[in-house]
């Protein structure tokens, strides 16, 4: 019997609480659950939504995204996170939360889809070709205050 996959936003604490260990997978600098619950809910304050994908009841995966607008794009929607259990890559999941979050942004009636990757991830960069996503620029950073780890 194939397990059920479900796709719905996070709405409450412990839903949050229980997408950690599927975030820290995308963002390992990420320590601390109280703190990544901390700076998601400031992210919601900004209009940070995030998708999630459980399977059995498990959160395997998540997108998140926020609404935006620019002299640039327009109104659009932009992908923080992308990220799939390790146990599930090449699953397919990928596409279905890719997909959920490009249906939040046509439901929004933005004009583009719009997301970065690292130069440094070829396979993330192929998946995202495939799924009609074009390589537009460079992103740019310069760090203005150095973090420590404490």
């Amino acid at each position: 019997m194939q397990s059920q996959l479900e796709i719905r936003h996070i709405e409450s604490d412990a839903d949050l609480a229980a997408s950690f260990p599927v975030m820290q997978e995308l963002r390992p600098h990420l320590s601390d659950r109280a703190a990544y619950q901390a700076q998601v809910a400031q992210q919601r304050e900004q209009g940070y939504r995030l998708l999630a994908a459980w399977r059995d009841g498990v959160i395997v995966g998540l997108a998140g995204y926020r609404l935006q607008d620019n002299l640039l794009y327009g109104r659009f929607v932009y992908v923080d996170d992308l990220v799939v259990s390790a146990a599930l890559h090449r699953s397919g999941l990928g596409e279905r939360l890719l997909q959920a979050a490009r249906r939040q942004a046509l439901a929004l009636n933005c004009r583009h889809f719009v997301l970065d990757t690292g130069l440094h991830m070829a396979l993330a960069q192929r998946f995202y070709f495939r799924q009609g996503l074009l390589a537009k620029g460079m992103h740019f950073v310069e760090p203005l205050i150095q973090e420590t780890n404490t």
